[in-house]
């Protein structure tokens, strides 16, 4: 899978690949990553990538022309169009990034080009004939889109082959289909007892349907109480057992 970042600050992304657990995504081979700066795009001495907004107004806007010759080179270097590799822009007007577009992505052979905008935007004409997506991290406003690039490139990276050492831990990750989408239980490590605090006596016992559902119960008792929005799309999506409606009655 192949991504492009057009970023005015290449060097955030390209640190941000060479650490910790995804990095094994790049040094493998399943993601390919390069980094586009539109200020080499950009005509004149000073490289100039952003105006003053029309009518008025306080910050700066980025200009479509940078952006779109350096959208062009891209296209042009990978050999595609927008219909194989989208172009996705990260926006507080775009959907919210969530567990089922991060699949979705990662699903993607052609992989897209990431826009990570600055200032107060990026001109709406460069928006309308280019961006094929938008994505918000949440209702707040960032810096710039190198931040919501970066969480997208993690979520998509650790779901590619041998990112984690156990093939199955994105199954149990909050939000995952084997947890009908709700979130993951509690975990819990040596020393057994901890400042007076002990283990759950299900996670000691070594009995795999004992812990099975102690976790469920868990999972769905942690996801009333503070995502009930989750437990709602799991139950009109059938996704919830006549045991799992009775664990969140506490019938159990």
């Amino acid at each position: 899978m192949r991504i492009d970042v057009i970023t005015l600050f290449p060097e955030m992304i390209q640190s941000f690949i060479e650490q910790g657990v995804t990095r094994r995504a790049y040094d493998s081979g399943h993601m390919v990553l390069k980094c586009w700066n539109p200020r080499d795009f950009a005509d004149g001495n000073y490289r100039r990538v952003d105006d003053r907004p029309f009518g008025g107004g306080p910050g700066m806007v980025m200009l479509p022309e940078p952006l779109a010759a350096c959208l062009l080179a891209i296209r042009q270097e990978r050999a595609d169009d927008r219909h194989s590799a989208p172009l996705i822009y990260f926006s507080p007007t775009g959907e919210t990034l969530d567990q089922t577009l991060v699949r979705e992505s990662a699903a993607s052979a052609n992989g897209a080009v990431l826009l990570g905008g600055r200032y107060e935007g990026v001109d709406q004409r460069f928006i309308d004939a280019h961006v094929d997506r938008q994505i918000s991290l949440g209702d707040f406003v960032l810096s710039g889109g190198e931040l919501p690039a970066m969480a997208w490139l993690d979520a998509v990276a650790r779901l590619q082959p041998g990112v984690l050492n156990d093939s199955d831990s994105h199954a149990q990750d909050s939000f995952s289909p084997d947890l009908s989408g709700l979130l993951d239980s509690p975990h819990f490590t040596r020393p057994e007892v901890w400042q007076g605090v002990s283990t759950p006596p299900a996670l000691l016992s070594g009995h795999h349907a004992l812990i099975a559902d102690w976790r469920r119960t868990q999972s769905l008792q942690l996801t009333a109480a503070n995502r009930p929005d989750l437990i709602a799309k799991a139950r009109k999506a059938g996704l919830l057992s006549a045991k799992d409606e009775r664990i969140l009655a506490g019938k159990t």
